[in-house]
């Protein structure tokens, strides 16, 4: 368990009091982790945290940073490490409402988040920024085989590719073989291609289109946070971060921020925290508690922090 920083642990706590009343049993360790143990000691994730995070089967994480730590230090140093290190190379964002219900599959590793490009001649007139997209066909691969094995499970079989590529023509290349090769290999599942634009239109004006979404690391972050707006609000939008091949543990957190100017009111939605909770309990082999949390957050109750996760809880428990 990771609380993390502002609403983090309240979120957390709720989810876990869900957890506990859909009979589920969890042996939990708890790791302070965030901005404020950045500033408190300049802890961000240590190999030697990372090593015990290794011994675990799942994390839950509320949500991390500060206004205090300048931007990147965190989001870097912790959840693109753990990212990285620990080979969570899918990310999974269901997006269900009355008109619609599809998954975003976001490649969750490589892209512009990789880290390459610098700067020359910094704070002068000339100067010069570059930020290249790392793409792998291995890691593009992997991601779109995620994608059309997430489609054969699923009622309409659909996968559709969101890129650029007509102007990111190196990427969108790479990409658009990757996807035409892995769907001769599932005549069962159609498919469909859309540029991240459209794509954009399309959620807003006519979501219930998509089934299964596959993206880059960029463009699934984007559309990601448009599919949490369409879809109630961005405090019900659940994700997983996950190693399908289990080599290490996966990590499931509210797509929402920290939030500290609500942080201690009891105002915080505590529902992306509890189905993303539910989303860890699929992970781990407990799919009926999962589908009973989910059933019980459907049209979620208005309320405090604390309301709403003991209205749910009751609801899992009836």
């Amino acid at each position: 368990m990771v609380g993390g920083d502002g609403i983090g642990p309240e979120v957390i706590a709720e989810a876990l009091k869900v957890v506990a009343a859909a009979g589920v049993a969890l042996e939990t360790t708890d790791f302070d982790l965030g901005g404020a143990r950045y500033l408190r000691d300049g802890e961000i994730l240590s190999d030697e945290t990372l090593d015990e995070l290794r011994g675990h089967d799942a994390i839950l994480l509320g949500a991390v940073g500060t206004p205090d730590v300048p931007p990147g230090v965190i989001e870097r140093g912790l959840l693109l490490k753990m990212r990285c290190e620990l080979d969570l190379y899918v990310n999974v964002r269901p997006f269900v409402a009355d008109s619609h219900d599809f998954v975003v599959i976001r490649e969750n590793t490589e892209g512009p988040y990789v880290g390459e490009g610098g700067v020359l001649r910094r704070g002068t007139p000339h100067e010069v920024a570059t930020q290249g997209s790392v793409n792998t066909r291995r890691g593009v691969e992997r991601c779109i085989r995620y994608a059309f094995e997430t489609a054969s499970t699923r009622p309409r079989r659909h996968v559709t590719l969101v890129h650029k590529t007509n102007v990111l023509t190196f990427a969108g290349d790479l990409w658009q073989r990757a996807f035409d090769d892995v769907a001769a290999e599932h005549p069962d599942v159609s498919t469909a291609y859309h540029h991240v634009d459209a794509a954009s239109i399309y959620f807003v004006q006519d979501p219930g289109r998509y089934d299964v979404i596959v993206t880059d690391n960029l463009f699934g972050d984007i559309l990601t946070d448009l599919g949490g707006a369409v879809s109630g609000g961005i405090g019900f939008a659940s994700s997983a971060n996950l190693n399908p091949a289990r080599t290490g543990p996966s990590m499931f957190e509210p797509v929402h921020g920290s939030a500290p100017d609500i942080a201690g009111t009891g105002s915080a939605n505590p529902t992306a925290a509890i189905l993303s909770a539910a989303m860890m309990l699929d992970f781990l082999g407990e799919p009926d508690a999962a589908e009973h949390i989910r059933t019980a957050c459907q049209a979620p109750p208005e309320g405090t922090t604390a309301f709403v996760g003991d209205e749910i809880a009751a609801r899992v428990t009836d």
